[in-house]
C-alpha cells in the first residue's frame, strides 16, 4: 500500500459538534414530539452542512460528522443481529468531573448481518460529498462486542465455546455490511477502536483480568479477529483503525504507551492504516512505531480535540520528526487525535475551534510532505 490509498496526508477521525438544533430536534423525537422522518430530514440538513464545511476547511475525506448517532459504537453494534446493547449512563466522580459508565453490549444469540446498516446513510453522504473528495464512513470495531463483557457478555447457548465460531459469524456480519457499502461505491471505511488502546493502560489490564481473560494475550487474538474482517474487504476499499482511549465530554477512560499493544496491532493486524492518539503525555512515546511495516500507514493524531487551546506548528513538526525516527516519514500523517464529538454531547470546545484546529492540521501537513 501506498499514501494514495489515503485522500492526503492530512486526514481527521470524523465526528463533530452537533449543531443546537439537530439536537433540538433529537430531544423532540425523544419525547415523540416528531417522526423518525422528520428528524431524518434534520439529520440530512446538518449534514449537508457539515460536508460544505469539511470541503470548505480543505479536508480530501469527508463524514457525515456521525450525526445521525447517540453513541459511535451502539448505534451500529445493536443492529447486527444477536446483540443487544443497553444504553450507558454518566457517573458523577467526587471531583466533580463526569464520566461515562462503558455501556453493556450483550451477544444474545448469533451474530449476523440482518440488514445494511450504514448504507443509506452512505447514500446520502456520498450525494453531498463534491468531486474530488471521498466519503468515508465510521464503524466501530468488531472488538467492542467482547472486550467489555468478555465471556460473560457472549451466550453460552449460542456459542459454547468463542473460537472459531464467534469470531466467524461477526467477521461474517462486518464482511456483508463493507460489501454492501462498496457495492455502493464506498471505499474508505474506518473502525473504530476503544481496547486495544485500553490494553495499555494498567487499570484496564486488571479489569480485562477479572474477567478472566489475559491482557497480554488479547491483543494478539484481537489481531487474528480483525484479520478475518479484512480477509472479507472488498477489493480496492481502504480499511482503517482508529485507536481512541475514550472521547466523552473532553474525558479520556484510559492512559498508557502503546507498547503493550505495539507488535500485535502494527505487525499481526492486517490493517491499511491507523489512527493513533498522540495528543499528550497519557499516549507514551514513539518507539512502538518500530512496528510498523512498510505497506502501512500512521496517521499521528497530535492535535487535540478535548480542549480549544491550539498547537503550535513548531512543536507539531517536531513531533512528527521524532515519530520519523521510529517509521519512515512517508508512511506517516496527520490528523486530530479523535473527533469532536464522538457521542452527541460532544467535547467542551467551541464550533470555531473545530475549523481552526482542522486547518492546523492542513496547513502542518502540506509544509511537512507537501500539497497533495
Amino acid at each position: 500500500m501506498s499514501l494514495t490509498r489515503l485522500p492526503a496526508r492530512y486526514d481527521h477521525v470524523g465526528s463533530f459538534l452537533r449543531p443546537q438544533y439537530l439536537l433540538e430536534a433529537r430531544a423532540q423525537k425523544a419525547k415523540g414530539e416528531i417522526s423518525a422522518e422528520q428528524l431524518r430530514a434534520v439529520e440530512d440538513k446538518a449534514i449537508t452542512e457539515i460536508v460544505r464545511f469539511q470541503e470548505s476547511v480543505g479536508l480530501k475525506s469527508i463524514t457525515d460528522g456521525e450525526f445521525r448517532r447517540t453513541y459511535f459504537h451502539i448505534d451500529f453494534l445493536e443492529q447486527l443481529g444477536g446483540v443487544k446493547t443497553d444504553i450507558p449512563v454518566t457517573i458523577r466522580k467526587p471531583d466533580g468531573s463526569e464520566e461515562l459508565a462503558p455501556p453493556v453490549i450483550r451477544v444474545i444469540d448469533k451474530v449476523r448481518h440482518t440488514k445494511d446498516i450504514q448504507l443509506a446513510d452512505f447514500n446520502y453522504l456520498k450525494s453531498q460529498v463534491s468531486a474530488g473528495h471521498t466519503p468515508k464512513v465510521t464503524i466501530p470495531s468488531p472488538t467492542m462486542l467482547h472486550f467489555r463483557g468478555g465471556r460473560a457478555g457472549i451466550s453460552k447457548d449460542a456459542y459454547p465455546e468463542l473460537d472459531p465460531a464467534f469470531y466467524v459469524d461477526v467477521a461474517q456480519a462486518y464482511g456483508d455490511e463493507l460489501r454492501s457499502l462498496a457495492a455502493a461505491g464506498c471505499n474508505y471505511v474506518q473502525m473504530d477502536d476503544t481496547n486495544l488502546a485500553y490494553l495499555c493502560d494498567e487499570k484496564m489490564r486488571e479489569a480485562a483480568r477479572q474477567r478472566g481473560d489475559d491482557p497480554n494475550e488479547l491483543p494478539h487474538r484481537y489481531a487474528a479477529f480483525i484479520n478475518k474482517v479484512v480477509a472479507q474487504k472488498p477489493a480496492g476499499m481502504t480499511l482503517a483503525m482508529h485507536l481512541c482511549r475514550g472521547n466523552f465530554k473532553s474525558t479520556h477512560a484510559a492512559a498508557g504507551n502503546y507498547e503493550p499493544v505495539a507488535e500485535a496491532l502494527l505487525s499481526e493486524m492486517k490493517i491499511d492504516a491507523y489512527f493513533l492518539e498522540y495528543d499528550d503525555d497519557r499516549s507514551g512515546d514513539f518507539r512502538p512505531l518500530r512496528f510498523l511495516p512498510k505497506d502501512k500507514i500512521v496517521v499521528l493524531g497530535l492535535v487535540t480535540t478535548k480542549f480549544g487551546e491550539m498547537e503550535s506548528k513548531d512543536s507539531l513538526k517536531r513531533r512528527i520528526e521524532e515519530a520519523a525516527k521510529y517509521a519512515p516519514l512517508e508512511q506517516l500523517a496527520l490528523s486530530p487525535q479523535c473527533g469532536f464529538s464522538s457521542t452527541v454531547h460532544g467535547n467542551n470546545i467551541a464550533v470555531e475551534a473545530q475549523r481552526n484546529k482542522l486547518r492546523l492540521v492542513i496547513e502542518t501537513a502540506q509544509e511537512v510532505w507537501g500539497s497533495l
